[in-house]
């Protein structure tokens, strides 16, 4: 068997959403995500049809992508996923999501941790997760 080529890392998360005007102002104020309109994304048709955010504490931007025949089709998947220090952050996100009104479950008991499940205007589900006690490297080599 061949190996395959090295990979570096996770370039970008892509969403799907219906409105890209509503959606990049409620990640702005949801999540404090930044714009960068350096990365937008345009075409001769439509316009722009893309934008990148910058959150705060990750490493990798999240690309919100004009798609309404592929957005909300996520309610019941978490195809984001943002990891918080511990359960006590868990509760502070509970207080700025409700301060938000931004519906929200509970924080519940998870595999590795804890976690609190909400969605965005397009339905599509997000999840805030508390990082595994000494992180995923001690999880991954014990595999």
């Amino acid at each position: 068997m061949v190996s395959p080529p090295s990979l570096s890392g996770l370039h970008h998360v892509t969403l799907p959403v219906t409105d890209l005007d509503a959606s990049t102002a409620w990640y702005t104020r949801v999540l404090a995500g930044a714009r960068v309109p350096a990365l937008d994304h345009h075409d001769a048709e439509t316009g722009r049809y893309s934008v990148v955010l910058a959150l705060p504490g990750v490493a990798i931007p999240v690309q919100l992508r004009l798609a309404p025949e592929a957005a909300g089709t996520a309610a019941a998947y978490d195809p984001l996923t943002l990891s918080v220090s511990d359960r006590a952050e868990l509760d502070r996100w509970a207080a700025h999501l409700d301060a938000c009104q931004v519906p929200h479950g509970s924080v519940v008991e998870a595999r590795m941790g804890h976690a609190l499940s909400f969605h965005d205007p397009d339905g599509t589900m997000l999840r805030l997760y508390t990082e595994p006690v000494g992180g995923f490297d001690a999880i991954l080599k014990g595999r």
